[in-house]
């Protein structure tokens, strides 16, 4: 993080709104990390990826991040306290995401564990996820309808065929994107040790 020099407009590198959750803000580096890593010939830019790579550093832990917002209030005139709507429905889709997630994994590792009895009750798995009916319900519309989970004879939830394939390449695709930014920022380490 800066520190009293310079002062850099780390929202605008990670292409962010100030007020974005810190889920948004690791999605966005993860985005641009992957845009500007050398691995990717047209938009390779090491400078830009060095760029993100500070961005993220400085804003990653929540007290950096609370310490950073004082000093960018105070070079911007952002107002933190505004109440934005928009802002607040903004992270809605990465939440909704991060609940289906969740449930997957939890319906993916149960039936793991007791393929024979793999279904758990609705409420159980609200109860994990503490969240209000008329969300859960939409979790559940949504992960039904993609065919993802469904019910057993005993009328409980069970992750499906196409759930168990969803979970399993979502986990590859993930350990892709920790490698390349591992590579990205032992690169960089190299460049600048």
């Amino acid at each position: 993080m800066s520190d009293g020099g310079v002062f850099v407009d780390y929202y605008a590198v990670l292409r962010v709104d100030p007020k974005c959750s810190a889920r948004k803000l690791e999605t966005a580096y993860h985005l641009l990390a992957k845009l500007y890593h050398p691995d990717h010939g047209e938009h390779s830019d090491v400078a830009k990826l060095t760029e993100v790579i500070d961005a993220y550093k400085a804003l990653r832990n929540p007290d950096d991040r609370q310490e950073y917002d004082a000093r960018y209030a105070s070079e911007t005139g952002f107002d933190f306290a505004e109440d934005d709507d928009q802002t607040t429905d903004d992270g809605a889709p990465l939440s909704d995401a991060e609940a289906h997630a969740r449930i997957l994994q939890f319906l993916y590792k149960r039936r793991r564990e007791n393929a024979l009895e793999p279904g758990v009750g609705r409420y159980y798995i609200q109860e994990i996820l503490n969240c209000p009916d008329d969300l859960f319900d939409f979790h559940l519309w949504y992960l039904k309808e993609k065919g993802l989970i469904g019910l057993t004879e005993e009328g409980t939830l069970a992750i499906t065929i196409e759930g168990v394939d969803h979970v399993i390449a979502t986990s590859r695709t993930a350990m892709k994107e920790k490698l390349m930014l591992s590579q990205a920022a032992n690169e960089q380490d190299q460049r600048h040790g």
